[in-house]
């Protein structure tokens, strides 16, 4: 092989590998020695908020599927996969439950994955969202994409710890941002460093108030200390935790020091404020969406709630949609059907307009 053809690999000859499979590697432990992963990222109020308002957003939306006419279009109402996608996917869940579900595992993972089902022949008969941490993605030694599921007893008593491999025709794949255009990137690992420094300053100052909101002090003793390790827990046991603000009788000339250092001068405050924006960045959420009202007035949220759908929420459906008619549509019937979500009850006028559509 030439050096030209080794720089210049063709698409239709990849390695026996997807480039966006190894983005695990960059979860762990952040800058501000906090472990970050998309569960602990959750229990981050900022985190949860935008997971939240996205992932039902998008649920929310009324989703058909439509075929064209000789006039237009109209609902396809007839075909098999229009209940699916507006009313139940599967047995167990409804329409809003499993586009919620994908949708969280797509802002936290970055990927969204469910097994498709399909009769003899070749029509979708149910959807079931898979687990993320438990798929890989990979290439077989034709180089064509294999999803590999590790299947659980939860989910087959007869199968424990037993790996399922299914072709691209059985699995909806809707891949967030990522470098190859196959596998996207978790939003969550990407941005580890801003989240656990979010998790470290609720760290702090959930420690602050434990201590009755009080800095940790110096016991001075006139003498020698024998054993200190003794001392400072006989004192943390007597003076801290549920017994706080408790009036200290101190012996023998000790003396109590406290150390003042507010959250104020750590500018703990300012932080929180701070990773609340940086979190809403990440997601592309206006502040006032998870209850930052600070820079926010009438006029500007009004004007951000539109650009939420526009430049936030609509990238994500065109995500979903695309990716519905690429997998779940049969070859012949992806010139005729299509699936469309309806955002027009979000895009209404704003105030002016409404006014002026009055007169």
């Amino acid at each position: 092989m030439g050096l030209i053809s080794r720089i210049f690999r063709s698409r239709d000859a990849p390695r026996n590998a997807t480039a966006g499979s190894g983005y695990s590697f960059m979860l762990g432990s952040s800058a501000s020695g906090k472990a970050v992963n998309e569960r602990s990222a959750m229990q981050i109020t900022a985190v949860y908020s935008c997971v939240r308002i996205l992932s039902e957003a998008v649920a929310s939306l009324p989703l058909h599927l439509y075929k064209y006419t000789d006039t237009g279009t109209e609902k396809a109402t007839e075909h098999l996969l229009y209940f699916l996608l507006h009313d139940e996917p599967n047995p167990e869940m409804t329409s809003f439950v499993f586009r919620e579900t994908l949708m969280t595992h797509l802002l936290l993972w970055g990927n969204a994955y469910a097994q498709i089902i399909r009769n003899g022949k070749g029509e979708v008969l149910a959807l079931y969202p898979l687990m993320l941490d438990r798929m890989n993605v990979d290439r077989d030694e034709h180089g064509n994409i294999v999803y590999e599921y590790m299947v659980s007893q939860e989910d087959a008593p007869i199968n424990k710890g037993s790996a399922v491999k299914l072709s691209p025709s059985e699995v909806l794949h809707i891949p967030g941002l990522g470098f190859d255009g196959l596998i996207g990137y978790s939003p969550i690992a990407m941005a580890k460093n801003a989240i656990g420094l979010a998790i470290a300053t609720e760290e702090y100052g959930s420690k602050f108030f434990a201590n009755g909101a009080t800095p940790s002090g110096i016991l001075e003793y006139p003498g020698t200390v024998k054993e200190p390790e003794r001392v400072r827990e006989s004192w943390n046991k007597g003076f801290g935790g549920e017994n706080k603000h408790k009036v200290a009788i101190l012996e023998q000339g000790m003396k109590y020091t406290p150390i003042f250092i507010s959250p104020n001068e750590a500018q703990f405050l300012e932080t929180r404020k701070f990773q609340i924006d940086e979190i809403a960045r990440i997601f592309r959420v206006p502040p006032h969406m998870i209850g930052d009202l600070e820079k926010s007035s009438f006029s500007n949220i009004e004007q951000q709630s539109l650009e939420f759908v526009k430049y936030t929420l609509d990238p994500w459906v065109v995500r979903w949609e695309q990716s519905i008619k690429r997998t779940l549509l049969l070859p012949d019937e992806k010139g005729v059907y299509f699936a469309k979500f309806n955002v027009d009850g979000l895009l209404r006028w704003d105030y002016q307009s409404r006014l002026s559509g009055c007169l």
